[in-house]
């Protein structure tokens, strides 16, 4: 049986940037459909039951925070990645508190915004056949959260409970990047008070020293300033294959000119 191709709708003003997404999109192995303006790309949404939407937020019809919120009405889990020249943290922020999972500034690597792809399909086919036996895997470290174990190059280690939550919450997400209020209102709940900003770096400084080789340079745990933080996915240890756009993966993108 053929294996089914992920329905990837991409939402994007610019012609230019939106074929070259759709070739890469497709050298990728997805099946890409395209929009020019925030109404017809809610409209391809809507009847191509997408696997993954890629959207602009500079739109010439409507401003991009209102497709997230439509789409968001729609599919409460359906894997968002943001393409914006908006690199402002409140701009991140907002959109990412709005639903977005992901955030790419422009401008940006093919080979990053292809990651970002992978993990949020990855991190959906988990949710929908999820296997609560797989631990993940990456760069060393293995997290098995249904039993609570972590373990670096095979030995196991010894969390507090909140550093456990932190951890489990960017592995539900791997891959993809969790806002910093998102992960006090898992451990504190959505009153917490500001100062447990604090608390929370203290308990990812804590996670480092305890996951990563070299702690003041992290591979696994990083940081996306003013935003919140994301876990690393390290293929080789996820098994995942490459994709075979690698010709164009390492090409920059020249969108200076693109503010929104």
């Amino acid at each position: 049986m053929a294996k089914v191709k992920p329905v990837v709708v991409v939402i994007e003003d610019d012609v230019k940037l939106r074929r070259l997404l759709r070739n890469s999109l497709q050298d990728a192995g997805c099946d890409v459909r395209e929009a020019d303006t925030g109404a017809s790309g809610l409209l391809v949404a809507a009847s191509g039951k997408p696997d993954l939407i890629i959207l602009d937020l500079g739109l010439p019809d409507i401003d991009g925070s209102e497709v997230i919120k439509k789409i968001r009405e729609w599919w409460s889990a359906r894997p968002l990645i943001i393409l914006s020249g908006r690199d402002s943290e409140v701009a991140k922020v907002a959109a990412l508190e709005l639903g977005a999972d992901d955030y790419v500034t422009k401008p940006f690597g093919l080979s990053e915004l292809l990651a970002r792809v992978r993990a949020a399909l990855r991190r959906a086919s988990r949710h929908t056949h999820a296997d609560p036996d797989v631990p993940f895997c990456s760069h060393g470290v293995c997290v098995d959260t249904l039993r609570r174990v972590v373990t670096r190059d095979g030995v196991a280690l010894n969390l507090t409970p909140n550093e456990f939550r932190v951890l489990a919450t960017l592995v539900k997400n791997a891959g993809l990047l969790v806002t910093t209020k998102k992960l006090l209102d898992e451990l504190w709940g959505p009153d917490c008070p500001p100062h447990n900003r604090s608390y929370l770096r203290a308990y990812i400084a804590s996670l480092r020293r305890k996951l990563e080789q070299n702690p003041a340079r992290p591979v696994l745990l990083l940081t996306e300033a003013g935003v919140g933080y994301r876990i690393a996915v390290d293929t080789k240890d996820s098994g995942d294959s490459q994709d075979a756009s690698g010709a164009q993966d390492d090409q920059n993108l020249d969108l200076d000119r693109h503010s929104a």
